[in-house]
């Protein structure tokens, strides 16, 4: 039962460092769009960066509950800035006091815990969206951000996780006992994602590919650590392979320069089209022009664009990293490759492409798979049970 069916209306407020268009990002927006529809009091603070990705700020503010932005929560680590965000967030929750502090992403996660505890707010709960620290730092990155997470940990009722990966991992690292986590599932909003929405014909013709091309797409920031440095090479051996493949890159970011170099190299810029920035409400008509998603993240929480492609019915091959097993099941709704195995990729990308009849089963399984388990609302439905569990003292105290 939602709250609008009662004369309670707690106060959530929601943390996170920046609002860039992003998985987390969209995750947050539509919890506190759906807390808000169902009458509970939603706060969302943000930091004020933006990024080449886009910002949806101004999504944010559309929503209809409070949203403030603290000028000191920066992405960066600025020690003297980082305390000043630290004391406006003390500052701002004993202003507004919320019931539950709801964190997201690693540096507001961190902060915005301690804040909490510090200003005596009941109830904390934290989502790890995806690892603070992760194969991609140096190991006294790693270490620097478990030590923190363990102590923030402390301060934190419920630790939700996008995958169940990420307990696995958590666990491995002592951040905190297993009871304390729950895996609820990014959401998204399904209904964008229906393939009769779409004109596959017309978006293919717009990147200059016809019906007789193979289209490999990838959603993802043109940015270090998404893999491109495995991908392009992969590409250029599956195309040796398959003459009528065809790429479409969908984002943008700060190396696109240095990847154009690398696919006119490759002699891959007449075969690859990228789109730019597309809002969040344009993944979905990217997807439906593309036959197969190739996924090389190097590092991952839920592979959010592995579910929006599986709901456009279009297979996915991810390396076998994080939370891509959950959603890329082998045989099933796609393939999974060893992580920056380029060969396997393009063996992967190759094999699929010559297989129309598996890549339409794979799809089709892929979206009744997603369909529901990813839906938004029941998202939304699993996040409000816990707040009425933690109000109600049904979860143990930290």
């Amino acid at each position: 039962m939602s709250l609008s069916q009662s004369n309670r209306r707690p106060h959530i407020c929601h943390v996170i460092t920046r609002l860039i268009i992003g998985g987390a990002q969209e995750n947050t927006l539509l919890t506190c769009q759906g807390l808000h529809e169902r009458g509970w009091k939603v706060t969302l603070v943000t930091g004020p960066e933006a990024g080449p990705e886009g910002h949806m700020l101004d999504t944010a503010r559309q929503g209809g509950h409070d949203v403030v932005v603290l000028p000191n929560l920066l992405r960066a680590i600025k020690p003297l800035t980082d305390w000043q965000a630290y004391k406006d967030l003390i500052a701002l929750f004993a202003k507004i006091k919320p019931d539950i502090v709801h964190t997201h992403s690693s540096k507001a996660g961190i902060i915005g815990r301690f804040a909490a505890h510090a200003a005596q707010v009941p109830y904390i709960m934290h989502t790890i969206h995806g690892m603070s620290f992760n194969r991609t730092q140096d190991w006294i990155t790693q270490a620097a951000y478990r030590w923190l997470e363990r102590k923030a940990a402390k301060q934190t009722h419920r630790l939700i996780t996008v995958a169940d990966a990420m307990i696995e991992q958590s666990a491995e690292a002592r951040i905190a006992p297993r009871e304390k986590f729950r895996t609820i599932y990014s959401g998204m909003r399904t209904d964008w994602f229906d393939p009769q929405h779409y004109d596959r014909r017309a978006i293919r013709a717009e990147w200059g590919f016809t019906d007789e091309h193979i289209v490999v797409g990838t959603i993802a920031r043109l940015f270090r650590n998404k893999g491109y440095e495995i991908l392009i090479p992969a590409m250029a051996e599956a195309a040796a392979r398959v003459p009528a493949l065809r790429f479409v890159w969908v984002g943008d970011g700060a190396q696109r320069a240095e990847y154009e170099e690398e696919l006119a190299y490759r002699g891959l810029q007449n075969k690859t089209f990228l789109t730019g920035l597309v809002e969040p409400d344009r993944v979905a008509a990217m997807a439906a022009g593309m036959d197969l998603l190739a996924h090389a993240s190097q590092w991952e929480g839920l592979p959010r664009v592995a579910v929006q492609a599986l709901l456009m019915r279009v297979p996915v091959i991810s390396f076998d990293i994080d939370g891509a097993p959950e959603v890329v099941i082998p045989g099933q709704t796609g393939e999974l490759v060893p992580l920056n195995d380029a060969d396997g990729l393009a063996a992967a990308i190759s094999e699929l492409a010559n297989n129309p009849q598996k890549r339409s089963q794979f799809g089709n399984a892929g979206r009744e798979f997603c369909l529901t388990r990813f839906d938004w609302r029941t998202m939304v439905d699993q996040l409000e049970t816990e707040y009425q569990q933690l109000l109600s003292g049904t979860i143990a105290s930290k």
